[in-house]
């Protein structure tokens, strides 16, 4: 028989490694257990060692969370059966919650239920030799359930928020799909028109036919051209709904000098009519993103300036604004998906705050497209 669902579940991808963070987390536990040691002269030498000895568990918890927790709980459950003696604990080994923490976090479905087993068994196991009292073991399995349930509830935040910057990522490729199609649809069609006019002409002019093979022949490779780059963009099985692709018309129609609301200037340097349909699309949707963005974010601001120039090999955008930007602006969709549409085109995006002050977006596209 197949087992729950959750049996089977792997651990999150990627788990963190260790890093200098660890390492100083277990210095700090170490100075904590010797000040409590100097604090507190009445605990016996035993407590100490135990509280220090465990800080190692922090470096694995994530690599290895069943085994350290099985070691650490274990350890504590049966040291009084062993020495026929309570060991008090210190006041510093609260720590070893970061251990249910990291267990819930970072382990799989099977590691995490082996482990709830074995954190339950040894809390039993106390409590039924005396070694806690009953109040304390319920406490104690509160405690250990609440941090449990918070890592859990962090897990699937994280796993909530890749999913939905996945779907972003998706989307943008889709968008440029439809970019590119309208190109090789554009490409095709002059294909046909050439043909068919190379053959209407054939019999009074045969050289005729020779120019319209070489258009034939350029417009096709770049029809090729294109196609690739579709190919390499599309993700999804099934075809797109196309719409039409935004004009260089549509670029300019961003500003809005005057009106209610904050003011949008719109700056063209150089011919836009002359880039591929795929890159104007972007430009268009990038700076309509980086605008919505600012009018909606942007605190005390005055104005959005947009700025598109094109150079000898790429063409530049560059959307800023005076405000003073909200605190989770960088974390948002529309970044993510502009930062799509810029890598998939083998362009480069930034978006942060401006040295002079509010926030800046800056995109640069080749114009010779994306890697084929």
């Amino acid at each position: 028989m197949r087992g729950p669902s959750f049996w089977r579940e792997p651990p999150p991808a990627p788990i963190p490694r260790r890093g200098r963070r660890d390492y100083l987390l277990v210095g700090a536990v170490l100075a904590l257990t010797v000040v409590e040691g100097l604090i507190r002269p009445a605990l016996p030498a035993a407590s100490l060692l135990l509280s220090a000895g465990f800080a190692a568990t922090l470096r694995w918890r994530r690599e290895r969370p069943l085994l350290m927790v099985a070691l650490s709980f274990g350890t504590g459950a049966l040291i009084p059966l062993l020495t026929q003696d309570t060991v008090p604990d210190t006041y510093t080994m609260v720590y070893l919650l970061l251990l249910p923490y990291a267990l819930t976090r970072w382990g799989s479905g099977r590691e995490i239920t082996i482990a709830a087993a074995v954190m339950l068994g040894c809390m039993a196991l106390s409590a039924l030799t005396g070694t806690t009292g009953a109040a304390d073991s319920v406490g104690a399995v509160a405690v250990v359930s609440a941090v449990a349930a918070t890592g859990l509830a962090r897990r699937y935040r994280v796993r909530a928020r890749t999913r939905e910057l996945e779907q972003v990522r998706l989307m943008e490729r889709e968008r440029l799909a439809r970019d590119l199609h309208d190109t090789v649809a554009h490409h095709v069609s002059a294909i046909a028109v050439r043909a068919q006019a190379g053959l209407a002409a054939a019999p009074a002019r045969p050289e005729a036919a020779t120019e319209a093979l070489r258009v034939i022949e350029a417009e096709a490779s770049r029809a090729l051209a294109e196609m690739r780059a579709m190919v390499r963009v599309l993700r999804q099985d099934e075809p797109a709904a196309y719409a039409p692709s935004p004009t260089v018309a549509d670029l300019r129609g961003l500003a809005r000098p005057t009106g209610p609301g904050l003011p949008v200037d719109v700056h063209v340097d150089g011919d836009l009519a002359s880039l591929p349909a795929p890159l104007v699309g972007a430009l268009f949707r990038m700076a309509q993103e980086s605008v919505t963005n600012a009018l909606r974010h942007a605190r005390q601001a005055t104005r959005v300036e947009v700025r598109v120039s094109v150079g000898d090999d790429v063409v530049r955008l560059r959307v800023d604004d005076d405000g003073t930007p909200a605190k989770d602006t960088g974390g948002g969709f529309g970044l993510t998906g502009m930062g799509e549409r810029a890598r998939l085109l083998d362009g480069v995006f930034r978006a942060g705050p401006a040295p002079a002050g509010g926030w800046s977006v800056a995109v640069e596209l080749p114009l010779a497209g994306p890697a084929r």
